[in-house]
């Protein structure tokens, strides 16, 4: 373990930021379903009810769409809420005030009106949770102008990312992938840990592919690029991090360094982020590419609940380590 640096699972990570977020701004508050006496359905808040009170730790009905149509009425009134829902598929049921409402309200009153709502939304694909509870929707929402879509992939933006967030004006969405819950990993002890969320990472430097990813793809991408340096292949591995707006610029230094480019992630290929990331790359650096840019993208199905179809269905290591052979290799 590296100095000055603590062992936690994703979890806890999102449990510092989370009280860490309270701790600095008594106008912070977190609303959702059984976020308070339940300890939240991952049991991230667990205890901060004690710590808070009702106030500030409040448990909702089953009602999405009220529940943040209520966040983004704190919002206009100065306060900071936090909107959980539990998981993506549910903020489907929200998406008429987080699109037509919390989106929009800026640009209609000309600034006057700004919506500070942070809206953090499990999701992800990996704990057979099955087609209603574990798909991908990112690129929904970072198709919308109006919000910040943040995708924390890893633990340290899983504690610093919240508390950037808050000190945003507009409505940010937070995505938290609930199938790295459980994962351990090394951050910074005592380093304050607010994350910079306008830019994107690159996690891992190399020269012959350029690999761009996001969110639960992220570890993923990493074990892959530790196996490819086996087979004599250095791949650069990009975490977007923030999926609107994008850092365009990190995506074309990179395209400019290596020349080749693999983008994975677990959503569906169709009007995807990996869509907009590769005509982007065709638009401002056609000229740089030694190959046509690739994806490698969720299958277009539901997702199913048995394990082996649902490992089946997003791509896994080995899926990256053999499209990357291909790439390098003029396959």
């Amino acid at each position: 373990m590296g100095k000055n640096a603590i062992k936690v699972t994703y979890r806890e990570a999102l449990k510092q930021g989370l009280r860490e977020a309270l701790q600095k701004n008594e106008n912070v508050f977190l609303m959702g379903e059984d976020v308070g006496h339940y300890g939240g359905a991952f049991a991230i808040s667990k205890g901060l009810l004690e710590e808070f009170g009702e106030d500030r730790i409040m448990d909702v009905p089953l009602s999405e769409s009220g529940f943040v149509g209520a966040g983004i009425g704190a919002a206009l009134n100065g306060m900071r809420p936090i909107v959980e829902i539990m998981t993506v598929n549910f903020s489907l049921l929200a998406m008429d005030q987080i699109f037509n409402n919390a989106a929009t309200f800026s640009h209609m009153t000309g600034g006057q009106l700004n919506v500070p709502v942070v809206i953090r939304i499990g999701c992800g694909i990996g704990r057979q949770l099955a087609a209603q509870h574990s798909h991908s929707w990112e690129p929904i929402f970072a198709h919308v102008p109006g919000l910040i879509v943040l995708a924390a992939g890893t633990h340290e933006d899983a504690r610093g990312m919240l508390v950037a967030a808050l000190q945003q004006q507009n409505p940010v969405i937070l995505f938290e992938y609930t199938f790295l819950l459980n994962m351990e990993s090394e951050i910074k002890e005592n380093e304050g840990g607010i994350a910079d969320i306008t830019k994107a990472k690159v996690l891992r430097s190399g020269i012959d592919i350029s690999i761009v990813t996001y969110g639960g793809a992220v570890h993923k991408c990493l074990q892959a690029a530790f196996e490819l340096e086996m087979l004599g292949i250095d791949a650069e591995v990009i975490d977007l991090r923030i999926l609107r707006p994008l850092d365009e610029a990190a995506i074309l230094a990179s395209v400019a360094k290596t020349h080749k480019v693999l983008i994975v992630e677990d959503a569906w290929r169709s009007v995807s982020i990996s869509s907009e990331i590769s005509a982007r790359i065709m638009e401002k650096a056609f000229y740089e590419l030694d190959a046509p840019v690739q994806r490698l993208c969720g299958l277009e199905v539901p997702v199913p609940y048995p394990k082996h179809l649902e490992e089946a269905s997003v791509p896994q290591v080995t899926d990256i380590v053999n499209r990357v052979q291909k790439i390098v290799q003029h396959d």
